[in-house]
């Protein structure tokens, strides 16, 4: 792309004076985080692999364990609290009373992920941001630097805890063969059942949801909190001038994350044995943050640059700033595919054409989305949560203006 297109591209990004980095970089999240769902959607093994999958399944597996699972779903935390500070910012500004109508946003948020996970897809997000949220309530008038500093503090205690489950788990025995396939075949029968049994096989997962929220609670408040912090301080918006610093983010992050990463995949697919898989698996989440943190100074590195990384993030911007809507649609994709709501694949295409397929489906959004957006302000979605929020129509309200200059979706 020419450099003057590129600009003409990054303006439109823009719109309303909104942060083009922090959507990109949502925008850029959500394609990761769509190619870990699909793999537990897809099938009864879900991200940690089929142990009878060919060699190409088992790579497609592999790459997504190492550098997908759990990275970008932290990377999107960061992002809910960077979009909490800015929100708040824009309520001041507007002398509007930012605490009531953010619990109804969270609130919003809560009914849309119980619909979602009981209905769509039960590894919900939307249930654990409400929830875990309101401690970003509570810290909303916390400065910055004390924020970023017990943000520092939650993550380091969290990932103390999984390196300490993870060597707990070397002693344990791990699932047999036998049980494995039980549960495989359950999950089968239910998923590619008609459309009530799906639903009661969400509902019946419900409990490992909760479970999951609680075991990646600490990293994800540690995410919001630094992401207030960021927020507080508009660092995404300055991030092209703080390109030293990015570049240290980058190569700590990768020193510290890159071996966990790769010693999740080896245990969680292999070809370490079965009993390394639990232990890996919590080492790899212990580490998670910090490849994380690489990822999102690489791509801001990328995308503050003129030329194609700037058209990139133009590219990325509008799926990010309805990402809600992208994020629930992912779903209603992947339902009608793989469970009895349409063609009842689940458990029959291998890892790799899953992941190829997201991949298309999400190229799709980014394109859908860029020509939604030339003609409405957000997302169907989006514009559902602003009323929520709001207490009252979009476009209606006196604030509804003031508020569109900043505020991101999710």
């Amino acid at each position: 792309m020419a450099q003057g297109s590129a600009g003409g591209a990054i303006a439109a990004g823009r719109g309303r004076g909104r942060v083009l980095e922090v959507d990109a970089l949502r925008g850029f999240a959500l394609g990761g985080i769509f190619v870990v769902n699909v793999l537990a959607m897809a099938g009864p093994y879900g991200e940690t692999g089929d142990p009878g999958a060919g060699g190409l399944d088992r790579t497609a597996e592999w790459l997504v364990v190492a550098l997908a699972q759990t990275k970008f779903y932290l990377l999107f935390s960061f992002l809910f609290g960077y979009s909490f500070a800015l929100q708040m910012t824009s309520a001041e500004r507007a002398g509007a009373r930012f605490r009531p109508r953010m619990i109804r946003r969270l609130c919003g948020l809560c009914a849309l992920g119980l619909l979602h996970a009981v209905f769509l897809y039960v590894g919900d997000i939307l249930i654990a941001y409400s929830l875990l949220g309101l401690f970003l309530l509570l810290a909303a008038k916390t400065p910055a630097e004390k924020a970023w500093r017990i943000a520092r503090r939650i993550a380091g205690v969290t990932a103390v805890l999984f390196v300490l489950i993870a060597a707990a788990a070397l002693t344990g025995p791990p699932d047999s063969a036998a049980q494995l396939r039980a549960e495989a075949a359950h999950s089968t029968a239910a998923y590619g059942g008609a459309p009530a049994d799906v639903i009661m096989a969400n509902l019946k997962a419900l409990p490992e949801l909760i479970t999951g929220v609680l075991l990646l609670g600490g990293f994800v408040v540690a995410a919001f909190l630094a992401g207030l912090a960021a927020g507080k301080r508009q660092l995404l918006a300055r991030a092209g001038e703080r390109r030293e610093r990015l570049w240290r983010g980058v190569v700590i992050g990768a020193a510290v994350g890159v071996p966990g990463a790769l010693f999740m995949a080896c245990g969680v697919i292999g070809p370490l044995p079965a009993r390394w898989e639990a232990t890996a698996y919590m080492a790899g989440m212990a580490l998670a943050p910090a490849l994380s943190v690489a990822y999102a100074c690489a791509f801001l590195l990328w995308i503050t640059r003129p030329g194609r990384g700037a058209a990139v993030a133009a590219r990325l911007a509008p799926a990010g700033r309805m990402s809600l809507t992208n994020y629930l649609s992912q779903s209603l994709v992947m339902a009608l595919v793989f469970t009895g709501y349409g063609l009842g694949l689940y458990g029959r295409t291998g890892a790799a054409v899953a992941v190829c397929g997201a991949l298309v489906v999400y190229a799709g959004q980014l394109a859908l989305s860029a020509r939604l957006l030339r003609r409405y302000r957000m997302g169907p979605v989006e514009w559902l949560l602003r009323w929520v929020t709001l207490a009252g129509r979009p476009g209606r309200s006196p604030l509804d203006s003031v508020d569109d200059r900043r505020v991101t979706s999710v």
